[in-house]
């Protein structure tokens, strides 16, 4: 079975589904539907309608839905963003999400929050999502992260102060400039501490470009066990090459 369709029928409850456990598309819209237990077994569905009904708390009753892509849960009473994220947080296969006409919807930092913890979603409230709200959003809930990323590039270092977005001319939060103090550089002496905050020191060493190094030998210049046997001299030891990459 693919297809069930109970909607604009006044339904206050649904029973168990568990037979259907191959059911893949799922219309429940414009009912009166409190309580989502009827889905426990139904862990193929990809489409799921609930929108237009009377739910407060979907705690316990989605998050085994991991193949599910599309999720229509406006028009209803989700109060609560933490508890509704975290059901909805292990579905990496959803694309297209709507809560908006809930409560929860309301919060100033929802729609940021929603993309931060639910990166598969495409489509948010009927809006795509921008790459300039996944930075922001980025920026937002990963603020260390972020600032470790706008300096440090593959190869070479980013000429991006700290706290300015990449690829965006204002600054959203001025730059925390790092002094060491004078005789405290790395390596000078290990009882010394060149920041008051551990942190810094960190962050300092991350951001310092590295020097790494290997040498090898050209083996077609080395003679031999038998060819040092028949020419009977003293062997000079082999030329050994280094390079250095940063």
């Amino acid at each position: 079975l693919l297809f069930f369709f109970s909607s604009t029928r006044g339904l206050r409850s649904i029973p168990s589904l568990s037979q259907f456990n191959r059911l893949k598309y799922l219309w429940l819209n414009n009912n009166k539907i409190q309580d989502l237990s009827f889905l426990i077994k139904n862990y193929c569905l990809t489409e799921l309608y609930l929108n237009n009904n009377e739910l407060t708390d979907i705690s316990g009753a989605l998050k085994h839905l991991c193949s599910l892509q599309i999720l229509f849960l406006h028009n209803n009473e989700l109060k609560k963003l933490g508890k509704t994220v975290k059901e909805l947080k292990g579905m990496i296969s959803l694309h297209t999400l709507n809560l908006f006409q809930n409560p929860l919807a309301y919060d100033p930092a929802y729609r940021l929050y929603m993309i931060h913890i639910l990166p598969s979603v495409q489509l948010l409230d009927r809006k795509l999502v921008t790459q300039r709200e996944r930075e922001s959003a980025f920026h937002l809930y990963n603020p260390e992260r972020s600032l470790l990323v706008q300096s440090i590039a593959f190869g070479k270092r980013v000429n991006t102060p700290l706290g300015t977005p990449v690829g965006s001319r204002r600054c959203i939060q001025p730059a925390r400039r790092l002094i060491m103090p004078s005789g405290c550089e790395f390596g000078d002496n290990t009882n010394k501490v060149p920041f008051e905050n551990p942190e810094d020191a960190v962050l300092v060493r991350a951001m310092a470009r590295s020097l790494t190094e290997f040498s090898f030998v050209d083996w077609n210049k080395v003679a031999t066990c038998q060819e040092r046997c028949l020419q009977n001299k003293v062997e000079e030891p082999p030329e050994k090459l280094t390079v250095q990459f940063r």
